[in-house]
């Protein structure tokens, strides 16, 4: 018999303990018939002022990240999505790729990943000129735009936020998103990409689309579509953007 929620299907996630954006927003896009099941990779919420902070931060996360997978994977969910964004697109491309597989051997499972829901999304548009939004310091910012550029992507410009906590990422207002949007907004620019799941920019892609003019793609929103039409899900649901949508 199925799961009496999740009958058309369960995903288990992981996101980082300090991350309280990537579970309500996809909760938000939920379809009937499908539930995700969060598992938290326990990091403390340590300051970030600098790239030494950041760094120290993803080593936090690597140590605790397969003890998450394996928690998560004990309610048996179909599938697996990494609600987490800087270490998907670490080491570029092929460091992306490497994750991904680490990942499904220890959980079993296929892995939706925020770096490659993005780059699907993109593709979609049939755009190759972006601008990126990103709540990291420069060394996270850098890996962004490396994985980008490794798909093919020109990255005409990347704002990285500079949060001062994991927490604290998600304390960032939407009129701090829009204002981002608009300095990185340009006419060479074909799409805006919003990485760092801990942004709650999920609402805000959808209605920036309006008013820009240009696909607005936020993580939280590439990544659940990712994983709803890999796994054969074609629900299209409104408010959030053309992506789930439209595509």
């Amino acid at each position: 018999m199925p799961d009496s929620l999740g009958y058309r299907h369960t995903f288990g996630v992981i996101a980082p303990s300090t991350n309280t954006s990537v579970q309500p927003e996809y909760d938000a896009m939920r379809p009937p018939g499908v539930t995700a099941h969060f598992s938290r990779i326990v990091i403390p919420d340590d300051p970030v002022q600098s790239d030494a902070d950041f760094n120290r931060l993803m080593d936090n996360i690597r140590r605790t990240m397969m003890e998450a997978v394996d928690a998560v994977m004990t309610c048996h969910p179909k599938s697996l999505i990494m609600g987490m964004s800087a270490e998907t697109f670490w080491d570029g491309r092929d460091g992306s790729a490497r994750l991904q597989k680490r990942v499904e051997e220890r959980a079993g499972v296929s892995v939706a990943m925020g770096s490659d829901a993005c780059q699907a999304a993109l593709r979609k548009y049939g755009v190759t000129r972006i601008a990126v939004v990103t709540p990291y310091m420069p060394v996270g910012d850098a890996q962004v735009e490396r994985f980008f550029t490794d798909c093919g992507f020109k990255v005409v410009a990347v704002k990285g936020l500079k949060c001062a906590s994991p927490h604290l990422i998600a304390h960032e207002s939407e009129r701090t998103l829009r204002d981002a949007l608009i300095e990185l907004d340009d006419p060479s620019v074909e799409a805006l990409v919003q990485v760092g799941t801990n942004l709650a920019m999920a609402r805000l892609a959808g209605i920036a689309e309006f008013w820009l003019d240009k696909p607005v793609i936020a993580i939280n929103t590439a990544t659940w579509w990712h994983a709803l039409r890999t796994n054969g899900i074609e629900d299209r649901i409104q408010g959030w953007g053309s992506l789930l949508a439209e595509h």
